[in-house]
């Protein structure tokens, strides 16, 4: 690894965090997690010694709506999450860069930090049409997410707005067929075994 990635404790001394601060915090970060004086030392030590890992934020077939409650979460701020606690590289939604710049940070991310590097996925990658519903930098999503995803650490994905979207589907069709009426949402156990559920998941 080279000697010219930051660390935790150079971000937070470069923040303006006091020595005798960054040991205090240790001390606490020990003891919320429930272990002894002595790890206060070696959480002091791992985070003065270990790069910062750089966290890549795709984003596939979605509203957007994760990323946009982030940016407006009141704690922590988003501009401490982005700055002082994790090293995002790349998120094209919060990213000054775009086409083709935005491209090569990728390409340096999964370079430089093979296999040491945290994939975040927002959304899903659409598997019809040769993935040609959504389509990044030229390519479908779905190649952009096996390539990113081969060297990373660690893979984090949600996409709870796809599951929402696909259930308010799913109740304006069963609404015109059964003829429901009341006014509160259809089950969702009921939902998933209709007809029409197994007609959206051919679709």
């Amino acid at each position: 690894m080279s000697s010219s990635v930051e660390t935790f404790y150079e971000v937070m001394r470069r923040q303006g965090i006091t020595r005798r601060s960054f040991l205090k915090y240790c001390s606490l970060t020990a003891a919320a997690l429930g272990l002894g004086p002595a790890y206060a030392n070696k959480i002091a030590h791992a985070m003065e010694t270990k790069p910062r890992t750089p966290v890549i934020w795709l984003h596939g077939l979605e509203c957007t709506c994760c990323s946009e409650s982030f940016i407006r979460s009141a704690h922590p701020l988003a501009k401490d999450v982005v700055l002082s606690m994790i090293s995002l590289d790349y998120d094209d939604t919060l990213m000054a860069s775009a086409g083709h710049q935005a491209e090569a940070i990728l390409h340096e991310v999964k370079e430089k930090y093979k296999g040491n590097y945290i994939l975040a996925v927002e959304g899903n990658p659409p598997l019809n049409q040769d993935g040609m519903s959504c389509i990044i930098g030229g390519k479908p999503f779905t190649e952009q997410l096996k390539w990113m995803a081969e060297d990373a650490k660690a893979i984090i994905s949600w996409a709870h707005a796809l599951l929402g979207d696909v259930y308010k589907r799913l109740n304006r069709i069963l609404r015109k067929r059964l003829r429901y009426t009341n006014s509160y949402p259809i089950p969702i156990n009921r939902l998933l075994k209709s007809p029409a559920a197994r007609l959206l998941r051919k679709s």
